[in-house]
């Protein structure tokens, strides 16, 4: 018997009581051949070695750079999405370029971009000041709650993260959750951005696990993606404005919060 990646066109769109309590959890394709024909059965995926999270929007409220994101952009907020947007973009760049630059140097610079595009005036010490304001991002308010109830549950939890070494430690330590990790680990040690196949197949290794032993919990569908396509199991965090990649396999759970998926995992 061979387990299949649910994806868009061979997820069965249903979920199975757990635990006698109907509560649903994601189902993967199981496909079994039987004297030249092929059958298809459901089952549960099996409990992850190893949570990875996500950090920034995952883990990590990004609203709350809105105001010195907009206030260099000229009191202009609404363009706070296409600086994340475009931050990302040339984090890939730098990575298909072999000239990684960190996080926070790329944010800058994409900021001035997005401002330049805009006809605003803005300095670069102007535009590393804004960014600067990703270092002290609140949790979302679910969070530690449900940090708490996967270490409860014996869940080993690992950050992991494109931010820097430096900045994701005073990240976590400012949201008050840093202590709730096992591990953190930057894509930094890699030189590459996820969702680079080589960032995931890094961690995997730096965790002395197998990538089917590993889940990415991720609020980003370009994140799940990667991870999926390095063979892990994943689950996606349906923030506000989130969407999944169509072309992708789809996720083993799909909830809002992390405190959904986490009372989802412990089912497991």
């Amino acid at each position: 018997m061979n387990e299949y990646k649910n994806s868009n066109q061979n997820l069965i769109n249903t979920t199975l009581p757990v635990g006698g309590e109907g509560v649903g959890a994601p189902s993967l394709i199981v496909k079994e051949e039987k004297n030249n024909s092929e059958e298809y059965s459901v089952g549960y995926f099996k409990r992850p070695n190893v949570l990875f999270f996500d950090v920034n929007e995952t883990l990590l409220d990004l609203n709350s750079m809105k105001k010195s994101i907009g206030s260099a952009l000229g009191d202009r907020p609404e363009l706070m999405s296409l600086w994340f947007t475009t931050m990302l973009q040339y984090s890939l760049v730098t990575t298909v370029a072999n000239q990684y630059q960190d996080f926070g140097t790329i944010g800058a610079a994409a900021l001035m971009m997005v401002a330049h595009k805009n006809g605003i005036t803005i300095t670069d010490k102007q535009a590393k000041d804004a960014v600067a304001a990703i270092l002290s991002l609140p949790a979302h308010p679910e969070v530690k709650e449900a940090l708490l109830l996967l270490k409860k549950e014996g869940f080993k939890l690992v950050a992991f993260t494109n931010s820097s070494n430096k900045a994701v430690e005073t990240q976590l330590k400012y949201a008050g959750i840093h202590d709730l990790f096992d591990d953190v680990l930057s894509i930094e040690d890699v030189g590459k951005f996820k969702p680079h196949t080589d960032t995931y197949n890094w961690a995997a290794r730096k965790m002395g696990l197998k990538p089917n032993e590993c889940m990415l919990i991720a609020a980003h569908g370009w994140d799940v993606a990667g991870a999926n396509w390095a063979g892990w199991q994943t689950v996606f965090v349906s923030r506000p404005g989130q969407q999944l990649f169509p072309l992708a396999n789809l996720p083993e759970i799909n909830e809002e919060n992390i405190l959904l998926v986490a009372q989802k995992l412990i089912l497991i």
